[in-house]
């Protein structure tokens, strides 16, 4: 099976019933659809063909709705870009993937200007701008009925490398549909009243849950850009039953001062994931929610492989810490601990985390040599060090990499490092994780600089927010005239900076 098929299909059973919801519009099956089908026309008369890449750089709103609906009924191969990166790392994907076709809103036209005039492979710039409508109605309403096979690519999902240069992995059409499927298994049945609320865009993990909800003929309601008491009044307003956000909405969403008295009774599933949660965002959420919060977790390349009830999450058993886990292992998916030599430990012991899942990663787009390292006789190496308990949950302790997460985000300490370096009175430079309590972790960067410099934190900040993004920028930044640590080969030895900030915790890992 494919997925234009069964969009196709599911418009065909359902199609007067509302399909797609925003702040400012309400759509039925058959309108989304049409919109989808002239998104793919105008893509095709852009000389987009089955196969090819179409890049995305867009606000959670209609038009990723157009986009997701349109580069599957094209054949096209969506290679969604991350709003909060910076321009070189838009151009390293784009060029990475062999995209033709960069789709962007206007929000973040001047961002990618003229990128199609550095970057190798890339024709066409389509900005959503005040002329997109009048250019979608220009675009044939015919539907083109391309075909399509389960084995033919369907989305490249990036995640980060070791050097922190993003890696594309791709899913094929059945691969994105049993992944879909799995994300659902443990969650409460979609009905014929079913609403589900995107806070996080679709473009990324909320996606998971979007087709699902279409091939069913519920409702998906995006709430555009995140705004607590927006999402909340949206929410109220349309009945939202399902819904996907990462821990840092569930904060905002929690100590939003317009939550109370509001009607969110028909809040079944808030499903929470991306990053790990503390105990007091998760226990702030259960107060103000109910005993709706699920839990996922996974990676780009392998996921899910785990989800976790509120019964499981908030219970009392045995020999388990449930605020501790990540989940318990989901019953598609299979988990190993095991140790440098690849051996597998018993339950209980502490190890690296291997997976096996339907629709894992097949590689690293374009990079044999990484998916080596990362896929071994089909399991896929997390790079996560964990435990799993005899009730089946799972604990992430630590990272086997310097990896951070904050806020959602894969941030590596190796891209900062080389950016922060580039400033004239650094001489060098190490970036680790820190706790942070709204972002979970956040990197920290120590500079070593010679006496007599005048470099500041704010600089240094300013400097990581234009070279990589916004995201990546240092939460804490430090100054020494000392030289580093390092091993004997002369490798920095990130983690014995980072372990006094991490003392008092359980894991090495915020939120878990």
């Amino acid at each position: 099976m494919d997925v234009p098929s069964l969009m196709r299909q599911a418009m065909t059973l359902h199609r007067e019933k509302t399909a797609i919801v925003t702040e400012h519009r309400r759509l039925t099956f058959a309108q989304a659809w049409d919109r989808g089908v002239r998104t793919a026309n105008g893509l095709i008369a852009l000389g987009v063909r089955p196969g090819d890449r179409v890049a995305s750089l867009e606000e959670n709103d209609l038009g990723a709705a157009d986009l997701f609906l349109g580069a599957a009924i094209a054949g096209a191969v969506r290679v969604p870009l991350y709003a909060r990166n910076a321009r070189q790392a838009h151009r390293h994907m784009v060029e990475q993937t062999g995209t033709r076709v960069l789709v962007v809103d206007v929000a973040h036209a001047d961002e990618v200007k003229g990128l199609e005039e550095e970057a190798d492979g890339l024709v066409h710039v389509l900005v959503r701008d005040a002329g997109y409508e009048d250019w979608l109605a220009a675009q044939s309403p015919d539907d083109p009925f391309l075909p399509v096979g389960p084995d033919d690519w369907y989305v490249i999902r990036h995640s980060a490398g070791t050097t922190g240069r993003p890696k594309g992995v791709g899913y094929t059409q059945h691969d994105w549909l049993v992944n879909c499927r799995n994300w659902y298994y443990r969650l409460p049945n979609l009905a014929e009243h079913s609403v589900v609320g995107h806070a996080g865009p679709i473009s990324h993990a909320s996606g998971y849950l979007f087709l699902p909800a279409w091939l069913h003929g519920s409702t998906n309601l995006l709430f555009g850009a995140f705004d607590p008491a927006k999402v909340l009044t949206l929410m109220e307003e349309h009945r939202v039953t399902h819904m996907f956000a990462p821990p840092s909405m569930v904060q905002m969403l929690t100590a939003e001062p317009s939550r109370a008295g509001r009607d969110l009774a028909a809040l079944e599933c808030l499903l929470v994931g991306g990053a790990p949660i503390t105990d007091a965002t998760a226990l702030a959420g259960r107060a103000a929610f109910g005993d709706v919060l699920y839990q996922v977790f996974g990676q780009t390349e392998a996921v899910p492989l785990t989800v976790m009830t509120p019964q499981e999450w908030f219970g009392e058993f045995p020999g388990s810490s449930p605020l501790r886990a990540a989940g318990k292992v989901l019953p598609f998916a299979r988990i190993e601990v095991r140790d440098e030599e690849g051996t597998t430990l018993p339950l209980g012991d502490e190890g690296e985390l291997w997976a096996q899942v339907e629709g894992q990663m097949r590689g690293f787009w374009g990079d044999d040599e990484l998916t080596s390292t990362r896929l071994v006789d089909g399991w896929v190496r997390t790079r996560d060090i964990g435990r799993i308990d005899e009730n089946g949950y799972v604990y992430i302790l630590d990272r086997a990499d310097d990896m951070i997460v904050s806020g959602g985000f894969n941030i590596w300490p190796a891209e900062l490092e080389s950016a922060i370096a580039n400033h004239a009175e650094i001489v060098e430079v190490a970036v680790f994780a820190v706790p942070h309590d709204r972002w979970g972790e956040t990197p920290m960067a120590v500079c070593r600089v010679e006496p007599g410099a005048t470099v500041t934190a704010e600089e240094i900040v300013e400097l990581v927010r234009t070279t990589l993004g916004s995201y990546k920028k240092p939460g804490v930044v430090e100054f020494t005239h000392d030289p580093l640590p390092k091993n004997v080969v002369g490798k920095l030895l990130r983690k014995a900076l980072r372990e006094p900030h991490w003392v008092g915790h359980d894991s090495r890992v915020a939120g878990a």
